[in-house]
């Protein structure tokens, strides 16, 4: 216990400012990187991918010459690997290290006037049971959703968002794409989520709104047909069975709060990507 206490002691003792920075910085990229992957499908991958490297030192202790070689063999090119299947966790890091203070300030309180819009047309929406699929852009650009749609560039309303989802219409599947009070296109594909956590009550409505927020930080309101529930997806979450003074109050805190990457929900129903 002494010789514990000892070392202890004197690893304190050589712990100094310089360190101690490079501790904490460890320490935050390690909480960033388990937090983006908490949840989602990297996680298992990343554990696997830990099995491997863990086979491998057993190998070479236990002296497994052909495994270890195999092994050594295949692990470099593990990097290579990473980047495939790290992919959308990777490009989301990077967007969010690179967003713009300035633009980010433009854009929420363009995005602030159009809130009540969304508002009033996922109420008649979900009053009668007309699917929807709102994007709400924030920081990161979404041209890359945009340019599957129909371009408008037509000034946010209430009776256009009906004249986009109304059922029959040809802009009706897909997701309209909203940048500040500008509806920018309609009828856009987006990415499906691939979570295997997720509930698979959810359809591709939800999924596709889940999904967009797993690779952006946009905010996406969702009306089921099926059920006429609204849905508000964000940071690779999604809370169910809104009311609209909640959809309401949501919105109001997403695009108030300046630089917010993920928000916790309090409402029913909600889940986690």
């Amino acid at each position: 216990m002494g010789e514990v206490l000892r070392f202890f002691g004197n690893a304190f003792a050589r712990l100094d400012a310089r360190a101690a920075v490079d501790i904490l910085v460890i320490a935050v990229l390690l909480y960033y990187a388990l937090s983006l992957l908490r949840g989602t499908r990297a996680v298992q991958i990343g554990v696997a991918l830990g099995l491997l490297v863990a086979i491998f030192y057993v190998a070479r202790w236990a002296r497994l010459v052909m495994v270890e070689a195999l092994l050594g063999t295949l692990l470099p090119y593990f990097v290579i690997a990473l980047v495939v299947l790290f992919q959308p966790e990777i490009r989301r890091a990077l967007a969010r290290v690179g967003r713009n203070p300035f633009w980010q300030r433009w854009n929420s309180r363009h995005a602030g006037a159009a809130q009540d819009d969304v508002v009033m047309a996922a109420t008649y929406f979900a009053q009668n049971r007309i699917g929807a699929l709102i994007v709400m852009e924030r920081d990161v650009g979404l041209r890359t959703y945009t340019e599957s749609g129909i371009p408008l560039d037509a000034t946010l309303s209430y009776d256009l968002l009906l004249t986009i989802f109304r059922p029959g219409s040809p802009l009706h599947d897909g997701a309209a794409v909203l940048q500040g009070d500008r509806v920018t296109a309609a009828a856009c594909f987006l990415p499906l989520s691939l979570n295997p956590m997720l509930s698979n009550q959810l359809g591709t409505r939800h999924r596709a709104a889940i999904g967009v927020t797993e690779e952006s930080d946009a905010v996406v309101v969702v009306v089921s047909e099926q059920t006429g529930g609204i849905g508000l997806a964000t940071a690779g979450q999604i809370e169910l069975n809104l009311t609209p003074q909640q959809l309401a109050q949501r919105l109001v805190d997403l695009f108030a709060r300046r630089g917010a990457a993920a928000v916790p929900g309090t409402a029913a129903g909600k889940e986690r990507a």
